[in-house]
């Protein structure tokens, strides 16, 4: 699969940089083009012509960060409207969509508009543990450890697999799936604070590198391509230290731009 990374920080965000591009966006994680992967950065960085061929949004959980380009994604589509998009999620979030954000308050339902019979957004209803297709892949969301309902991925495609932690504290049941997938090849793990920060991580439910290096010992194998991501841009550079500091061989801090092939 190939995974095009639209956002990757843990916030929106102009840094003072000239070694790196300074711009941060939230995640979103373009999967072969059709799969959106979190939401939080799509119209900003995806051309008319590309947000039309995605035909699934995969969230992780309801937070803004991870939701906030939906908006502007379905008032795109509604411009030029021809088949519905569906919103994969667990039904807290699907719920928590409708509710709180399309509610015809906040912004209008695209639910049920322009027809309840034939809406820009469909809802998809996945349950934690149970597999399910997404396109052409197989999907099995696991329940993590976050201040909301979350879920991490398990996607499968046709040769590979890739482990996605969503937001996360400290957690087991997503390592314990990951044990037992022989074709793993990489897994995006979250990482938000440096480790200074630990107690804010620990409320908030988040990770640090000395708890992210904990984390990954769990799976047992160093031979995974290791992508932390959701670095919070205020604390970026401290966290990439410490991540590097961390001498593992396969990790790699994710940057917007990428492509990465699994």
């Amino acid at each position: 699969m190939n995974i095009r990374v639209l956002g990757c920080h843990g916030s929106t965000a102009l840094l003072n940089s000239s070694t790196r591009s300074p711009e941060c966006n939230t995640c979103g994680f373009l999967l072969n083009g059709t799969v959106l992967l979190d939401a939080g950065t799509i119209a900003a960085k995806l051309r008319f012509e590309e947000q039309k061929q995605i035909r699934h949004v995969l969230l992780s959980h309801l937070h803004f960060d991870h939701i906030k380009g939906l908006p502007a994604f379905a008032d795109n589509l509604s411009q030029d409207f021809d088949s519905p998009v569906t919103i994969a999620a667990l039904p807290q979030v699907i719920l928590g969509l409708k509710r709180h954000i399309f509610n015809s308050v906040v912004f209008p339902d695209f639910f049920t508009i322009p027809t309840a019979e034939s809406a820009i957004f469909v809802a998809q209803m996945i349950d934690a543990g149970k597999s399910c297709r997404v396109e052409e892949f197989e999907i099995t969301p696991i329940l993590v450890n976050h201040t909301v309902p979350a879920a991490g991925f398990i996607i499968r495609a046709q040769s590979a697999t890739l482990l996605y932690s969503g937001d996360t504290y400290v957690t087991d049941e997503l390592w314990s799936a990951a044990q037992r997938i022989p074709d793993l090849k990489a897994a995006f793990i979250e990482c938000s604070y440096p480790n200074a920060k630990k107690d804010l991580a620990q409320i908030s439910k988040h990770l640090t590198p000395a708890l992210l290096a904990a984390e990954f010992r769990k799976l047992g194998r160093e031979d995974i391509a290791l992508y932390p991501y959701h670095l919070k841009p205020a604390y970026k550079d401290q966290i990439v230290r410490e991540l590097t500091e961390l001498h593992l061989p396969s990790l790699s801090v994710l940057e917007e731009g990428q492509t990465i092939s699994v």
